[in-house]
């Protein structure tokens, strides 16, 4: 078997569905499948530094003039926006280019399976298709909206543009059918599976429901925590990690923090592990509720450390208690997999990806009915677990094994070569 997979961007920094990529080919590639990696020249220093000896197994593609202005444009609007007029006509202009490479490294290198892993929408359409050998794509996630009650959020002419956006898809993928004709189209839940037959009907036989996100049990592994059984007034250790975007619900995260500070009978402290555009804006806010710490794990303060390359945001989820991620518009959630593969009881909104995730053995779905409400409720979940180690360890234990037994990498390499040898089985019927 020999696999050509196709994202538009491949990196652990990035991370996102940018990040699936990297780990479908480190994992194929361990388990001795030939396999090939075409990405956008973005990707080039990272992809090189992560796999230096399969340079020729990588392939890249370059902006043009055009694409280059539309990014610029692009970032004048809001994402929503952005990601479904500039981002759509810069992805299918990658398109055209990977696609004439594809087919130029298929003839050469004997590629029998092609699979497409972004990007991750169930409803965008693409140009790669007709390849010369079997397309896979997914696994798709997505569509998701803000919760009825933040829909504030987001401005109502964007939530009008975005669903407008939406309904375009259907003619869109009627014009350009890589998804009505591919080998097997993965969903990576129930909910972008009925999305999927809702869009292409009569394609059932060709859905395969399959996790987008899977966790590296190398990187993220459980570390002893007996010091919570001993005794120890050092402050239970709070963590976020992803970027810091605003539906991220951070905000929330640190209202609900300065609460919990004054209610809890023990000490908290918060770390916040990310970089981007709110930094600013909620570290001032931080500052304002008299909460912002100058050092890591000091007592009712939160700490910012910025981005940290993987391996140093493994080692501080080690040394964490607790893992909470409010975002309010997660689809995947790979974050969560790595929190609990990591031994962390996880505090995460009942909404999207955490919730395929998640179950009360190893964390705490919160409700997202409204802003007061979801505050409240995340006070009460970090006074909760802080105030109850032994729960905290029976949450860690059971989110280990879940993440062992169901979201590793390997697992989930093994199971998508079985889908490369159907999608091959079918086409050849």
């Amino acid at each position: 078997m020999k696999v050509l997979l196709i994202s538009e961007n491949a990196s652990l920094r990035v991370g996102g569905e940018a990040a699936l990529a990297v780990h479908w080919f480190r994992e194929l590639s361990r388990q001795g499948v030939a396999v090939w990696l075409l990405s956008h020249a973005r990707s080039r220093e990272s992809l090189l530094r992560l796999f230096p000896a399969a340079k020729n197994q990588l392939a890249f593609v370059e902006d043009s003039w055009l694409q280059a202005g539309l990014w610029q444009l692009g970032r004048l609007l809001p994402r929503s926006v952005a990601l479904f007029s500039t981002g759509w006509c810069i992805r299918l202009l990658t398109q055209t280019r990977q696609r004439r490479v594809a087919r130029q490294l298929i003839r050469e290198q004997g590629i029998n399976i092609v699979h497409l892993t972004m990007p991750v929408s169930p409803l965008e359409p693409t140009l790669i298709r007709r390849l010369g050998a079997p397309l896979v794509i997914g696994p798709l996630n997505g569509g998701m909206s803000y919760p009825p009650g933040f829909t504030h959020r987001e401005r109502g002419w964007v939530r009008a543009f975005v669903k407008a956006g939406r309904a375009f898809a259907g003619v869109a993928n009627r014009c350009l059918p890589g998804k009505a004709e591919a080998a097997r189209l993965l969903a990576a839940n129930e909910r972008s599976r009925q999305v999927l037959l809702d869009a292409f009907p009569g394609s059932a036989a060709r859905i395969t429901v399959l996790p987008e996100n899977g966790v590296d049990l190398s990187v993220w592994r459980p570390a002893p925590r007996q010091a919570a059984f001993a005794g120890v007034k050092a402050p239970v250790r709070l963590m976020f990690a992803g970027r810091l975007v605003d539906w991220k619900g951070v905000d929330l995260l640190l209202q609900a923090f300065a609460r919990a500070v004054q209610r809890s009978v023990v000490p908290l402290s918060l770390s916040i592990a990310g970089d981007g555009p709110m930094k600013r804006r909620w570290r001032s806010l931080a500052t304002s509720l008299d909460i912002l710490g100058k050092d890591d794990n000091q007592s009712g303060q939160v700490f910012f450390h910025g981005w940290l390359p993987t391996e140093a945001c493994a080692e501080r989820m080690q040394q964490a208690d607790v893992f909470v991620l409010p975002s309010l518009l997660e689809c995947g959630g790979a974050v969560v997999l790595e929190a609990m593969a990591t031994g962390l009881p996880v505090i995460a909104c009942k909404w999207g990806g955490p919730a395929d995730y998640l179950d009360d053995k190893c964390g705490v779905l919160l409700p997202v009915r409204s802003e007061p409400e979801l505050i409240e409720a995340l006070t009460r979940a970090m006074v909760t677990l802080a105030e109850s180690p032994r729960l905290r360890h029976a949450m860690g234990l059971a989110a280990v094994h879940k993440a062992q037994s169901l979201y590793s990498w390997t697992t989930k390499a093994k199971e998508m070569m079985n889908i490369y040898r159907q999608a091959g089985q079918a086409q050849h019927a």
